[in-house]
């Protein structure tokens, strides 16, 4: 069977898994007129607005063919119907297509959640809606002994392409060198049913990334891999992930009072929830919350 089939087989049974907590019925919420009414007037002609992603990033955006769920999915329509706009889904390779896509005005925004940090707020605006960390996900067991970075030096670990995991993995693997022991092997891919595939089919050690989607993976996995490195900083300090919209768009602000209604009537908690990311729940949400991206 080829890679691409095994990716293919893997993700179907991670999308299949969800389809009755996606099918969940929410409540439909009324239009707030005082933020349809700031909306650009481009969007409010056109009735609808594009957010895209970089592929399956559950359980946030689960993307099968055309379609989305997931938490992210479910935020979104509870958004548009707050805005009185259509929320469309278009999925790009990577996140550096995602960012080029938003900064070139073909999409609107992305919804992600995509992380934070000061140097990526220099070209954009991030609304921020959730609180992340960084672990990894292994095989039951843990056979490498993969718990922290230091552990990861001579191992084989996978990471998201163009993501902040990515840069703090090849600067691991720098200061490995610098102390005498082997270097990481950096396997970047374009989304998660790879990385992860890449785990379970004794590829990679280990895959580096965000906890809310290793959970997920781990809890489908039927008992075949673990989290490690659970509780430590893994590099980063506060990670805060959000909505990324064109620096200086009025969106940035309008999302922000958005998702403030999602919260104060109970919407966005019960979407959490609802995927199991009580976690990474925050309390309001903020613009540009990022601290540094690790050097």
């Amino acid at each position: 069977m080829s890679h691409k089939k095994l990716i293919a087989l893997t993700f179907a049974g991670v999308a299949l898994a969800c389809v009755a907590q996606a099918q969940d019925a929410a409540p439909k919420l009324d239009v707030n007129k005082e933020l349809h009414d700031r909306l650009p007037d481009t969007i409010k002609t056109a009735g609808k607005m594009i957010s895209v992603n970089n592929g399956s990033f559950p359980p946030y955006e689960i993307v099968t063919g055309t379609e989305m769920t997931g938490a992210s999915a479910d935020l979104t329509d509870a958004l548009g119907q707050v805005l009185g706009v259509k929320i469309e889904h278009a999925t790009v390779g990577g996140l550096p297509a995602l960012l080029a896509g938003v900064n070139s005005g073909r999409y609107q925004f992305a919804f992600g959640p995509v992380g934070d940090y000061k140097d990526r707020e220099t070209a954009n605006d991030f609304v921020d809606w959730v609180q992340e960390f960084v672990v990894f996900a292994t095989l039951k067991g843990n056979p490498k002994g993969v718990t922290s970075l230091d552990t990861a030096c001579g191992q084989r670990i996978s990471v998201m392409a163009g993501g902040s995991a990515e840069r703090v993995i090849k600067v691991q693997s720098e200061k490995c060198v610098a102390d005498g022991k082997g270097a990481v092997t950096v396997q970047s891919y374009a989304d998660q049913p790879a990385s992860i595939l890449a785990v379970r089919s004794k590829r990679a050690d280990a895959f580096f990334s965000s906890q809310a989607p290793l959970t997920y993976f781990v809890s489908q996995a039927n008992g075949q891999l673990e989290l490690a490195g659970v509780g430590q900083k893994n590099g980063f300090e506060d990670i805060f992930q959000g909505a990324v919209v064109p620096k200086g768009s009025p969106l940035g602000p309008l999302f922000v009072d958005a998702i403030k209604v999602l919260m104060d009537n109970g919407t966005y908690g019960a979407i959490m929830k609802k995927w199991g990311l009580e976690n990474n729940m925050i309390k309001q949400p903020g613009l540009n919350l990022g601290g540094q991206l690790p050097k």
